[in-house]
């Protein structure tokens, strides 16, 4: 199974890094460290999250407040996003209508 990030999903994740590194330096690279963990186990695991919008399949990142959002074909997953989730749901909302 390939699992291959959309642009925007890659421009999610430097902006995690980003906003962590500021915190503190090597958070962010935990951060990056720790979701392509998260995006790597969709190998095994891909297909079973829900789908809350009815377009795209949701997992929860196990150390980060951040969800990844991903599309399922039969040999490959797409990840098309990976929110904050301290965002308001309705800004989670519009970001993935425009994905």
């Amino acid at each position: 199974m390939e699992i291959r990030l959309t642009r925007s999903a890659e421009r999610d994740l430097l902006d995690g890094h980003a906003f962590y590194e500021r915190q503190a330096p090597g958070v962010g690279t935990y951060f990056l460290d720790s979701l392509f963990s998260d995006i790597d186990a969709l190998v095994l695991y891909g297909g079973i999250h829900p789908k809350p919008d009815g377009r795209f399949h949701r997992t929860l990142a196990k150390r980060f407040p951040y969800a990844i959002y991903y599309e399922m074909a039969t040999n490959s997953i797409t990840v098309v996003a990976i929110l904050d989730c301290r965002q308001k749901p309705s800004r989670i909302h519009q970001k993935l209508l425009q994905r």
